[in-house]
């Protein structure tokens, strides 16, 4: 869609014991920061199609979301519209992770909210998808999310917070000039996003299957002896 903004030691089994316990420690904190860019960006793609290249579109030339500018900054030089077209799929996630994710820092917002905060990054730039979420949680709208816009999006509900934010995302595009040519398409889009964000947030985390049990070594040598002295009748 048109860019709206404008723009260890020991035996086997000892050692077996030590990754399951490491194992399981990993996965009881998720395994470090949590990773939902994939699911995001398939959801985001979804929206922002294949080639466009509308006059009314202020973005220009545009392939899956990526606008001719874009491309031609993370290339370093001037791309031709036919390069545009054949994108790699390597520049593009790429592209995407880092001109939009990780300046929203996706990696650190829960569920949902992540999602909100991209889908409005790639469609109106970082700055517009930051302070749409800012706007939502009632902290200080300035665009860039920091330790405090983190902070309150972990301490409330999450799905008033991301209804509060797509409002106030479709409030601005509502007065745009180009709402006219566009305002179906994006109110489409940020319905779909809400919905899917709502989805995110209040779907269970599935439980880590149980992990094999640890075998207990087995006895040899001088603890054989030694057991079986208590052992004999």
């Amino acid at each position: 869609l048109p860019n709206p903004a404008g723009w260890p030691h020991g035996d086997r089994n000892h050692m077996d014991a030590a990754r399951w316990i490491v194992g399981t420690r990993d996965k009881a904190s998720g395994g470090g920061m949590k990773d939902n860019f994939d699911k995001c960006l398939s959801i985001t793609l979804r929206h922002e199609g294949g080639w466009a290249d509308h006059p009314k579109d202020p973005g220009g030339a545009t392939m899956k979301g990526v606008t001719i500018g874009t491309y031609a900054q993370f290339k370093g030089r001037k791309v031709t519209k036919d390069e545009l077209r054949n994108i790699s799929d390597a520049d593009l996630r790429t592209i995407y992770r880092r001109n939009y994710w990780d300046k929203v820092r996706g990696d650190d917002l829960p569920a949902g909210l992540d999602l909100v905060a991209f889908d409005g990054a790639v469609n109106s730039g970082p700055a517009r998808g930051a302070r749409w979420v800012q706007q939502g949680l009632g902290v200080a709208d300035d665009g860039k999310i920091g330790p405090a816009t983190i902070a309150a999006a972990k301490a409330v509900p999450a799905s008033p917070a991301i209804a509060a934010s797509c409002d106030a995302r479709l409030e601005f595009l509502h007065r745009l000039k180009t709402w006219p040519t566009f305002g179906r398409g994006w109110q489409s889009r940020v319905d779909d996003i809400r919905r899917q964000a709502v989805a995110m947030a209040t779907t269970p985390v599935a439980a880590s299957p149980a992990p094999d049990p640890v075998t207990k070594p087995a006895a040899s040598g001088f603890w054989t002896w030694l057991v079986s002295l208590f052992t004999r009748r």
